[in-house]
């Protein structure tokens, strides 16, 4: 792995000061980003408009233009050369990073979309390959957060990622998680965005109210020990990516007039992946945003019309308000997440035989204040909670064997940590 110096700022569109995510300016977003041509991974990288290359040097433009005048933006990319039956020959694998410091620099929560596209033939390099919505919308969603979380100040570092490699195998999902492990980063929060612009399904019915959110509940990480020592403790829907998944639930129902986060118990879409998975492989709370409804004939297609039915990943299928909704819960997540502590190492509990639970936790560092959360075993969600200063506490008349334990931390505004979930003293 190498860095890559930063690549120089092409000409950027004036911005309108503003804290809300603004449709018509994803939307330049994205059409800008279509008018690559394509972006696909094997693409060129030297045309000065057409290919990855070019969308890679204007994403990185983009996001030196927005930290200009906070100059809080630094821009430095990650590379690395990958192989596989997708990239035979090898293909250098180029993630474009902005990254604003926090008060912590090794703590980071993460936001990212993959800019690359493709076609029906993911080898095909040449044809014109939009990638409006897969994954234009999730690049400029990015865009957007660094837009509006730049003129704020946090505790955590964010990372604006664009990704490149994902149609060809994730390899930059790859690239990003190796990253933060090889440097030693303690990971709040992974946002991948993925196809998060459209709201016109498959069969031409519109769904306009929801956002998924894919999220582990076991550990992939965790060995089989650890498993089943989750599944002893109960703690199945409470892993650190089901943690974050609730935490963005949680978030958007809090904001106006926005989008039911529909929870999805499972990683991924069924059968498929995303750049997500190479965080869950090693153990980083790590969640995929998409659609409420998806359209297939807008993903993987040629351009083209067979018997009046239309395929490619166009812009006029984009639905920028929805966009601009799902952009807001991720500023309102990444807002949460970024002011407040890293969330407790380890929670234990205690309690067998008595009326009582008693709860400790590893101490968080810059941690103003805990808030030990419990529900009833038979709730998904938590129903309780009571604020402390010391790093243990007792929850007296709460019998452990009917009620599921977890603790955040608190920071000094008020802001909450994900929650860590509690178990057994081993």
């Amino acid at each position: 792995m190498r860095l890559v110096a930063a690549l120089p700022l092409l000409l950027a569109t004036p911005a309108v000061a503003q804290t809300q995510p603004d449709p018509a300016r994803l939307k330049a977003n994205v059409e800008k980003l279509v008018g690559f041509g394509t972006r696909h991974t094997l693409s060129d990288t030297d045309h000065p408009t057409r290919g990855i290359g070019a969308a890679r040097r204007w994403f990185a433009g983009e996001l030196t233009w927005i930290g200009a005048d906070c100059r809080c933006i630094e821009i430095a990319n990650v590379a690395r050369t990958f192989v596989n039956d997708r990239a035979p020959k090898g293909v250098e694998v180029v993630d474009v990073l902005g990254f604003q410091p926090g008060r912590d620099p090794k703590r980071v929560v993460i936001v990212m979309g993959h800019i690359d596209s493709r076609v029906s033939d993911p080898m095909n390099a040449i044809s014109d390959a939009p990638g409006a919505n897969d994954d234009g919308s999730g690049v400029a969603l990015v865009l957007e957060a660094a837009r509006i979380l730049s003129k704020e100040k946090f505790d955590a570092t964010i990372v604006y990622a664009a990704l490149s490699g994902e149609e060809q195998g994730l390899f930059g999902g790859q690239l990003l998680a190796e990253t933060a492990k090889e440097r030693g980063w303690t990971v709040s929060a992974v946002l991948n965005n993925d196809i998060v612009g459209n709201t016109i399904g498959q069969d031409g019915v519109r769904v306009a109210d929801r956002v998924r959110v894919f999220s582990e509940g076991i550990r992939q990480v965790e060995s089989l020990d650890a498993q089943l020592a989750r599944r002893a403790d109960g703690g199945e829907d409470d892993g650190p990516s089901r943690a974050l998944a609730k935490a963005i639930d949680g978030v958007a129902g809090a904001l106006p007039k926005g989008l039911d986060a529909v929870l999805v118990r499972r990683p991924d879409r069924f059968g498929r992946g995303g750049d997500h998975s190479p965080f869950l492989k090693l153990g980083y709370p790590a969640v995929r945003f998409t659609v409420g409804v998806e359209n297939y004939d807008a993903q993987h297609q040629d351009l083209r019309t067979e018997k009046g039915r239309v395929y490619g990943d166009t812009v006029d299928r984009m639905d920028f308000g929805y966009l601009a909704k799902v952009t807001a819960i991720n500023v309102a997540t990444i807002r949460r997440l970024a002011q407040a502590p890293a969330a407790p190492a380890r929670v234990t509990i205690g309690g067998a035989l008595a009326r009582d639970t008693s709860v400790a936790w590893d101490p968080v560092p810059g941690a103003l204040g805990y808030r030990v959360h419990w529900r009833r075993a038979d709730a998904q969600d938590w129903q309780h909670h009571v604020d402390v200063k010391a790093n243990q506490a007792t929850l007296e008349g709460v019998v452990v064997d009917d009620h599921f334990v977890g603790v955040s931390a608190l920071g000094a505004d008020g802001s909450e940590s994900l929650v860590t979930f509690g178990g057994r003293q081993r």
